[in-house]
Formats: C-alpha cells, sequence, structure tokens
C-alpha cells in the first residue's frame, strides 16, 4: 500500500492498514523532528485545556471503534481548531493535512469526510449530558462563591429542513426562525453550563430548568437563613411574587433589575461607595430602601447617575450589603462580552452534524394561528391610534381658523374619521376570529407541513462542551498574562492568538521523555517577552501530551538567540 494512494502526507502505512483490518484499536501519537510545523504554537495551549476539563472529556466516552484515530486524536483536533479560529470541519481543506498532523503526532489529520464520521461516533455515544456535569462540578468546586448569571443567546437557523419557531433577535433586530441556549455563567464570564430550549421556552422556564439541573448536581451549603445559590438575569423574566416563591421554595435568591420604576428617590437619600467592576474601582452613589411590590416586601437598591437617571435592583438575598449587590448585578455585562467574543472568533452558532428530529408531540406551545391574528389586531390598533392623533391635531389647528378654513378642516376630518370607523370594524371582526382559535395547542396539532421539530442536540452540546473549554483555557492563559504584561487588557487576547496561529519546531527526547516545542519569533519584542515568560510558566506546569508519556517542554526561538 502506497501513501500516495490513501491520502496527501500517509506515510504511516503500515498502521494504516492495521486500521482498515480492524487489527489495531488506534494509532499511537509518535513525534519526529520536524521544524517549522504550522500552528504549533497551539501546542503551548495544551496545559490550559488540561486544566480547564480536557481530561473530563478523555476519561467520559468509551474509546471509538477500531482505526487509525483514536478518541484522543479527534477531541485534541476539535479542541486545536477552536483555538486556532478554525471554524468547521470543512475549513480543514484550507490547510496541509500533513502540517496539522504533526500537532497530534501523526503523519496527517483525517480527511473531512472522514472525520465527521469519527466525531459522529462520539456523538452516538449520547454522554454530552454527563460530559457538560462533570465540567460543571469541577468547575464550580473552584469558585469562592455560588453566583451564576444565566441569559438567553439565540442560535438563528438559515436553512429549510427544520421548521423552528420565530423568536426575535435583538442583533438582527429581526423576528428569525432559531433555537434559545441559555448560557449560565460566573461573574468573571466564564461558562459553566447550557440548556437549549427545544421550542420557545422563556427565560422563567430556563431559570427552573437551571435550578433543578444546579440543586441535582451540586452539594450545596446549608447555612441558616443563606439561599443555596443566587441568580442573576436581567427583566425578561421579571415577575416579583415567582422571585419569592423560589426563595421560599428552592432556597434560591434573586438580583435583578425592577421594571416599570415610577416613583424617584430623593438625591439626598443616596451616599458615596466604591465598588469593583470587571476589576475596575467605580465610585458610584447608592441607596437602599425596602420596597412593597405585589403585597410582598424587597430589598430595592438603587444607583443614582450623574444626570439624575435611577437604576433599580430588586433583591431577595437577605444578607448581601448594597455594595455587593451593585458588583454583582452590574458585571452581568461579562456574560454580554462573553456573547459577543464567542460569536466573534468561535462562530459556535454553526453547527458540526445537519439534520433535525422530533419534538415531544404532547408538548403545548402558543399557537401561531393565534398568535398571528393577535399581531394583526396589533397592527390595526396602531394605525387606528395614528389616525385618531391626526384628528386631534386637525381640531386643535382648526381653533384660531375662519369659516371657509373651519370647513375644509371638517371635510378631512370626516375622511378620517371614516377611516377610523373602517379599522374599528376590521379590529372587532379579528376579535371575533381570535375568539375561535385556542391560544395554546399541542405540536400534534399543528398541521403537518408547519409542525415543529429541532435541530439534532447532541452534536451542539459536544461543539459547546469544546467551546468551553477552548475559550476558559485560552482566558486561563490570558489571566496568567496580567501577572506580568502591563498592557494586558489591550492587547492580551491579541498575543495568544498570534501565539495559537505561530510556527513551532517540535523535537521529542524519547531518552528523557521530553517534547520540545520551540516557538518562533512574534511579531515584535515585547511579546517575544510575553511568549518566554508564558513558556516558563507553562513548563512549571510539568504537563504530559495526552496519549503519551512526553513531558511538553517550551521556549522561544527568539530567547535564544539573545
Amino acid at each position: 500500500m502506497h501513501g500516495e494512494n490513501i491520502g496527501i502526507a500517509a506515510s504511516r502505512t503500515e498502521e494504516r492498514a492495521l486500521a482498515v483490518t480492524g487489527k489495531q484499536d488506534y494509532a499511537q501519537s509518535y513525534f519526529d523532528n520536524n521544524e517549522s510545523v504550522l500552528n504549533a504554537g497551539v501546542l503551548l495551549a495544551i496545559p490550559a485545556l488540561i486544566s480547564q476539563g480536557l481530561s473530563k472529556a478523555f476519561s467520559t466516552y468509551s474509546p471509538l471503534p477500531s482505526g487509525f484515530y483514536g478518541l484522543q486524536h479527534i477531541l485534541l483536533l476539535l479542541c486545536f481548531m477552536a483555538l486556532c479560529r478554525i471554524k468547521s470541519p470543512e475549513e480543514l481543506k484550507k490547510y496541509p493535512p500533513g502540517e496539522l498532523g504533526k500537532l497530534l503526532g501523526l503523519d496527517r489529520i483525517p480527511e473531512v469526510g472522514y472525520f465527521r464520521k469519527k466525531v459522529k461516533q462520539i456523538i452516538d455515544q449520547a454522554k454530552t449530558d454527563d460530559l457538560h456535569k462533570e465540567l460543571f462540578l469541577e468547575w464550580t468546586s473552584v469558585m469562592p462563591e455560588l453566583f451564576f448569571y444565566i441569559d438567553g443567546h439565540i442560535r438563528v437557523y438559515h436553512g429549510n429542513k427544520a421548521t423552528l419557531p420565530k423568536r426575535f433577535v435583538s442583533r438582527e433586530k429581526l423576528c428569525l426562525n432559531g433555537t434559545t441556549e441559555f448560557w449560565i455563567n460566573d461573574q468573571q464570564g466564564m461558562p459553566l453550563m447550557v440548556i437549549t430550549g427545544e421550542l420557545n421556552e422563556k427565560l422563567k422556564v430556563a431559570i427552573i430548568q437551571a435550578i433543578q439541573a444546579i440543586k441535582k448536581q451540586l452539594p450545596l451549603p446549608h447555612k441558616n437563613g443563606d439561599p443555596a445559590f443566587t441568580l442573576i438575569f436581567d427583566r425578561e423574566a421579571y415577575e416579583p411574587l415567582w422571585f419569592k416563591r423560589l426563595f421560599e421554595e428552592h432556597n434560591v435568591a434573586v438580583i435583578t433589575y425592577r421594571k416599570n420604576v415610577k416613583d424617584v428617590w430623593d438625591e439626598d437619600v443616596f451616599q458615596s461607595a466604591d465598588i469593583n467592576i470587571l476589576n475596575n474601582n467605580v465610585q458610584v452613589q447608592l441607596c437602599e430602601m425596602a420596597t412593597l411590590l405585589s403585597g410582598a416586601w424587597f430589598r430595592e437598591i438603587r444607583k443614582r447617575s450623574g444626570n439624575g437617571h435611577q437604576t433599580s435592583i430588586l433583591v431577595t438575598h437577605p444578607h448581601l450589603s448594597s455594595t455587593i449587590i451593585a458588583e454583582k448585578m452590574f458585571s452581568r455585562w461579562t456574560q454580554e462580552n462573553f456573547f459577543k467574543y464567542m460569536n466573534e472568533n468561535f462562530q459556535f452558532d454553526k453547527m458540526i452534524e445537519y439534520g433535525f428530529e422530533d419534538v415531544p408531540q404532547q408538548t403545548k406551545i402558543p399557537n401561531p394561528q393565534y398568535n398571528k391574528l393577535t399581531n394583526k389586531i396589533k397592527k390595526c390598533r396602531e394605525k387606528r391610534s395614528r389616525l385618531q392623533a391626526r384628528v386631534f391635531n386637525k381640531l386643535e389647528e382648526s381653533k384660531n381658523l375662519n369659516i371657509e378654513q373651519a370647513l375644509e378642516k371638517v371635510a378631512q376630518k370626516s375622511e378620517l374619521i371614516e377611516q377610523i370607523n373602517d379599522y374599528k370594524l376590521e379590529i372587532d371582526q379579528l376579535i371575533v376570529q381570535r375568539k375561535k382559535v385556542p391560544s395554546r395547542i399541542k405540536v400534534a396539532d399543528m398541521p403537518k407541513e408547519i409542525r415543529y421539530n429541532k435541530l439534532k442536540q447532541e452534536s451542539k452540546k459536544l461543539k459547546n462542551a469544546i467551546l468551553m473549554i477552548a475559550y476558559r483555557a485560552e482566558t486561563a492563559l490570558y489571566n496568567t498574562l496580567n501577572e506580568f504584561y502591563p498592557c494586558n487588557k489591550k492587547d492580551g487576547r491579541m498575543i495568544l492568538k498570534e501565539i495559537f496561529l505561530s510556527d513551532a519546531d517540535l523535537i521529542p527526547d524519547y531518552a528523557n521523555n521530553k517534547l520540545k516545542v520551540r516557538l518562533h519569533s512574534m511579531s515584535t519584542p515585547r511579546f517575544n517577552t510575553v511568549v518566554q515568560k508564558l513558556c516558563e510558566l507553562m513548563n512549571d506546569t510539568q504537563s504530559i501530551y495526552p496519549g503519551t508519556n512526553l513531558v511538553l517542554e517550551y521556549e522561544s526561538v527568539a530567547n535564544i538567540l539573545r
């Protein structure tokens, strides 16, 4: 069997022959001396990937069926793709397969179709929920306090095979077909958990699911009067009495913005306070009072801005100080920043497996026909209101007019009043039609051609797990730069991306069980200084390349040439 017959750069022909006949489980990673390996700088992230849960992925899934590529090769390749901003398997066609194969200790990476087949073998094990649980437990075990931020992100669907409900996508300012994923992050914006909405679940539904999942997975502390944990979210799930029930029934506290604030507190009651938001010390004007809403008492904290605007925060946590509450609430933007960064750099809405599957047919949903009639009524009422405003304006204008001008205005008003009556008649007819239509129906009762289904979820859950590990690994390296690089906030992540995409020499030393990764020079001397310091810190971890006994050792060419 010749290499040219089995693919470009396929040099380990004997092992591939064994793989074809099923006589080997998978090829072992074996590194040769190689210079200027494309994107080999991404190997600097391996200690961070391991520390952020990659090992959990290796242990959660069972070995793949016999072949050349094993479980660790596929999962490592997925992580490397994320860090190198290779956003889909099809984009691998743009890269030399032999160069990327060297990062795995193989002759080449799998062809795209075969790579998808291996990923499907992982997905078919249906263990992504187990992986998410293991990762959540590991990540929350090091959290100093249990404050969770929850918000929805709409994954827009542009295909034509699945039939998905429409949602308003704020970033597009349009109603589009899609699936909502509810992400749970910590105060620094680090992802912890994802809950996928099957149809058109609201944030309140996702919060209940999140509470059940967290209480099931975490050994929660038991302190008299203290909540088990605290949820922070925006106004979408606003319902004061429901907040009370969450605390009484689930022992879960809530911090959120108050809606429909009418009153204004006297500016004299506000006091200066220093709070820390996103590692920045900020001086704000705060005040706390008790507030009666829907017959229940709540803590209300307000922040007064320089222009006099008052931002109201509603709280059910009994003990937190007002300054800490303000810090927690205004740190919610870390989650928005997370969504923005993931969309721009990782395109985490892209699928790695296409197709759809049925949703439970007995699930009750808002009736699309009822909603359509409601929207028509709303639009007619809006048009009628605009016409009524025009009539009022003409009445005001006719007060100071002579008889001829007034008669002309009356004629114009009569035309407007006729149109208003037409809209009133149309609204009445639509209301009668709507009364005959149920507001909610079962999925099974929908016409077959528009009956809802859902995108395949297992593959997206796997991708979410990989992206969470990759993002947390990158962020861990970014936070490490804070220790010695003063401009980290400005260009820290840019440096890391340059490192991941840079070339490096691979120098194995099997006699001493070491794999040296010699990174090439960066674009500026100060970046080289950062790389060298980062190499020293990563060397201290004594990390082992997955699937081998080789200890990773990093150095920078720029440091050697000094």
